[in-house]
């Protein structure tokens, strides 16, 4: 006779939990700069704002802190991190080393339908543009670079680099107000050479993308030095 599993099943989850809501909010406030560098959060006084408990608060508090968006001080208050130039450039070496190769894997897995899906997106990408609407374009920009992971099935390369990219989002949001036409350009010139099957050109295309911000920051920096903390790395 088999003993019997002492595991009980799981009761139904919903999502998205309080904790994901608090958490989807905050990342885009900071994201957008709504909530800005040095800005002091605590957790009762956001639990009240979003009339939740502290819990899922605190929750959200650690999984932004783990992405580089929050600094949580132990008896001190919690602030909103500086943009660190050198986590940018850090960012941008880990993807563009990641995505030169899903793109090279894309040109060779992706399919008619995926081909589609991309085309779909980029219109989405152009209306965006039209509008002015930095924003939507950003969640656009973000879904492309993701979906060519995913549909590759290298799903795992796009958790590295949302791990590793929270300094370099801010920055490339900034840009957006001058650069989504360039970003957008980018985009589609990576999926047309995705559609050839020619990774060569697909491969130095990503990269060329991924280096604007190299020729952004400084304009951005200037803009808003307040957002940037002292440091440097070229």
């Amino acid at each position: 006779m088999s003993r019997s599993s002492p595991l009980r099943a799981l009761e139904p989850l919903n999502r998205p939990s309080v904790a994901d809501t608090v958490f989807d909010e905050l990342h885009q406030q900071i994201l957008s700069l709504e909530l800005p560098p040095g800005m002091k959060m605590s957790e009762a006084e956001v639990a009240k704002a979003l009339g939740v408990s502290r819990q899922p608060v605190r929750d959200a508090f650690y999984r932004l802190s783990k992405l580089g968006f929050l600094s949580i001080r132990p008896q001190r208050a919690t602030i909103v991190s500086e943009i660190s130039e050198r986590a940018v450039f850090q960012a941008r070496f880990v993807r563009s080393a990641i995505e030169a190769e899903t793109v090279r894997a894309a040109c060779e897995k992706l399919t008619a339908e995926d081909h589609k899906a991309l085309d779909d997106l980029l219109e989405l990408q152009r209306k965006a543009v039209e509008a002015r609407d930095v924003v939507e374009f950003h969640a656009y920009d973000d879904q492309f670079h993701r979906e060519i992971c995913e549909r590759t099935g290298l799903a795992f390369a796009w958790e590295i680099i949302r791990e590793n990219k929270a300094h370099m989002d801010r920055v490339r949001f900034l840009s957006l107000s001058f650069a989504s036409q360039a970003a957008f350009d980018d985009h589609v010139n990576v999926l047309e050479a995705i559609k050839a099957r020619d990774s060569a050109s697909a491969v130095a295309l990503m990269q060329l993308h991924l280096s604007r911000i190299k020729e952004q920051i400084p304009r951005i920096r200037a803009n808003y030095s307040q957002f940037f903390a002292g440091e440097s790395e070229q």
